[in-house]
């Protein structure tokens, strides 16, 4: 398997793209994802990412059914030993928060929709500030203890609250958050590069980060006098306007210039930021994966050029 990236602070050798599940069982059916799931692992993709709220907000859902179609699929394939799980607790309506019991009986529902006895990172998918630090991590800790989990992380932590975990672990001998996976992306840089870089320089933890595709609108579907149908328009329409343009317009260039797609653009130039070790992005169709998985190095100009357009993001 090519292009294998270590997650900092594990022993995790994972793929350089991690498929985020939340469209499992949502835009795309369990068939659908089977073959998006069974393409990627085709091509040596071995990371996938889920929560137990995917998808929830779905007419008719209940939250989960990612988890129960990517559980088939692996019991389809037989290949749990080959493939790195992560999921999450904390934002499922059924499953609220990160207290202790919240987070032992989330963990038991995640691993039966996947069909599994251990998952490989567990995520507390948001900071949970009425429930104490000790409480959920010490629950955390238990499940490591008992081979349920192998890594626990961290999603939607400011910079602040991570160091202050990774120092409660640490004093008390605890399982400690190995990554932290926050919003990040080309048109979605400030925040993150103010906040979170900074705790992950001090921590030499690394970033999986989210929404690295900025809902849609780094892979140039979205263009001025276009209109797209799509489930996700809403989320990327907040980048439609000049600098967004502006970005898309460069990202073009150096696609160009690459003989490759918008998304492995969008993607190559978060694994060359410093804190970044793999970020995350879904694909409903084959068609897509294949886009996110075109192999591509930028060269230091085009990483500054697109650094340098988007720096005010």
């Amino acid at each position: 398997m090519s292009n294998l990236v270590s997650i900092p602070k594990t022993t995790l050798l994972v793929h350089e793209l991690c498929l985020g599940g939340n469209v499992f069982g949502w835009t795309a059916d369990e068939a659908q994802s089977h073959g998006v799931l069974s393409a990627y692992a085709e091509a040596g993709g071995n990371f996938i990412d889920t929560a137990d709220v995917y998808s929830e907000w779905g007419e008719g859902h209940v939250g989960g059914e990612s988890e129960s179609v990517i559980g088939s699929w692996m019991q389809s394939k037989a290949n749990r030993d080959q493939v790195v799980i992560a999921t999450k607790v904390a934002k499922l309506s059924s499953r609220p928060g990160l207290s202790a019991a919240n987070i032992l009986a989330a963990a038991d529902d995640s691993l039966r929709r996947l069909q599994t006895d251990y998952i490989d990172i567990y995520y507390a998918h948001h900071d949970d500030l009425e429930t104490p630090l000790e409480e959920t991590l010490v629950a955390f800790h238990s499940l490591v203890k008992a081979g349920k989990v192998r890594y626990i992380a961290a999603s939607n932590y400011s910079g602040e609250r991570l160091l202050e975990a990774l120092a409660f672990s640490e004093q008390h001998g605890l399982a400690s958050y190995v990554a932290l996976q926050n919003h990040y992306n080309l048109v979605a840089r400030k925040d993150f590069e103010a906040d979170s870089a900074p705790a992950l320089q001090k921590s030499g933890l690394s970033a999986i980060p989210y929404f690295a595709l900025g809902v849609g609108f780094l892979t140039g579907k979205y263009r001025e006098d276009t209109v797209v149908e799509s489930a996700r328009a809403g989320g990327a329409a907040k980048h439609f306007n000049d600098d967004g343009w502006a970005v898309l317009a460069a990202m073009d260039e150096i696609a160009s210039e690459q003989q490759t797609s918008l998304p492995a653009v969008a993607l190559a130039w978060l694994r060359a930021q410093p804190t970044v070790s793999v970020p995350i992005a879904s694909a409903r169709t084959i068609g897509q994966l294949e886009q996110l998985l075109m192999q591509v190095t930028l060269s230091e100009s085009q990483v500054a050029k697109l650094s340098e357009i988007t720096r005010r993001l």
